[in-house]
């Protein structure tokens, strides 16, 4: 679908509405792997992503996400709520705008928070595929939430893991994940945090604005994930994994100002930020990874990645980074 010729919205100004089933029917989880992939394969540079913005909102904050790719605009409006999940609702949600580049004409809304979904662990799959150990068998999953089940199904897609273990701070979550998981035929089981020191990979998938483990027990051969913060005051990992590592980021300057497993490591000395790692260059063959020391993939969540997947959902086509239409 040529963005600048479709058809224009309806008179009354209604534009078509792609909801969640309907992007989850189209975009597969191996799907979401190779449109990010093949993003930054073919020349994308992400530190061209505009900055995400974080401005106060009622009882929480909210993220403004807009980018440019392939003849695509799009924005994505999330919202932050950390009193939600006591309510029974999202602690995020998320509602997503697209426009043609062209003549920034809108042309569908999409549901948000089902991208974030999908593209979140996209990327930790294209991560993992080019970072772990390609024996890699024991998946290590530290969080219960959406997350955490949809970072197994795309890693699914790249390592063939013989054991899936999920610990959680809530048992009750955990043993509901596994049971989702064993369902789909996934072999999970609940564990605990000392699993750190066993698991070939490892996905941080949590709300934690502390670390989840000590990183001095993970092993030399180790991949190690890390997505559940974008601030610059949170995290996941200790200094003594990052300093230990060799770190691989979307982009330099989106770790410096939002990754707090990041920012703290630089701070604490354990880190410094020339040793990060872009994962672009690693895609593209331009860096090797290291496998005399763990490796760590640390994501926050980057705008390009929400339109490459929403462009695949709306195009069924392979996205096309040159600009030049699919």
């Amino acid at each position: 679908m040529d963005p600048s010729t479709d058809a224009p919205p309806a008179p009354d100004g209604a534009l078509p509405w792609l909801g969640a089933d309907e992007i989850r029917a189209r975009v597969t989880p191996d799907r979401a792997r190779e449109v990010v992939h093949d993003v930054l394969a073919g020349g994308f540079d992400p530190a061209d992503d505009p900055a995400r913005s974080n401005t106060p909102a009622g009882s929480g904050h909210l993220l403004i996400m807009p980018t440019t790719v392939d003849g695509w605009v799009g924005i994505k409006v999330a919202s932050v709520a950390p009193d939600n999940p006591a309510r029974g609702l999202p602690r995020i949600q998320a509602t997503y705008l697209l426009l043609d580049a062209e003549t920034l004409t809108p042309r569908m809304i999409l549901d948000g928070s089902v991208l974030t979904e999908l593209r979140t662990p996209a990327i930790s799959a294209v991560a993992v595929d080019q970072l772990a150990r390609a024996d890699a068998r024991h998946l290590l999953i530290l969080g219960s939430g959406p997350q955490a089940r949809g970072h197994v199904r795309a890693l699914a897609g790249v390592r063939a893991f013989d054991r899936i273990a999920v610990a959680g701070r809530s048992p009750d979550r955990a043993e509901a994940t596994v049971r989702t998981l064993v369902d789909e035929g996934m072999p999970a089981v609940v564990c605990d945090l000392a699993e750190a020191g066993e698991a070939d990979v490892i996905v941080c998938a949590t709300s934690s604005a502390t670390p989840l483990f000590d990183g001095s027990l993970v092993r030399d051969d180790a991949c190690v994930v890390a997505i559940g913060s974008h601030e610059p005051d949170r995290r996941e990992l200790d200094s003594a994994m990052m300093g230990r590592a060799q770190v691989v980021v979307e982009d330099h300057q989106t770790a410096m100002r939002e990754c707090g497993d990041v920012v703290l490591a630089v701070d604490e000395g354990a880190l410094s930020p020339d040793d990060l790692v872009g994962l672009a260059a690693v895609v593209r063959g331009e860096v090797p990874v290291a496998r005399d020391r763990p490796v760590v993939f640390k994501g926050a969540g980057m705008a390009w990645q929400d339109l490459a997947v929403a462009i695949a959902a709306v195009e069924g086509a392979r996205v096309s980074p040159s600009g030049s239409g699919p």
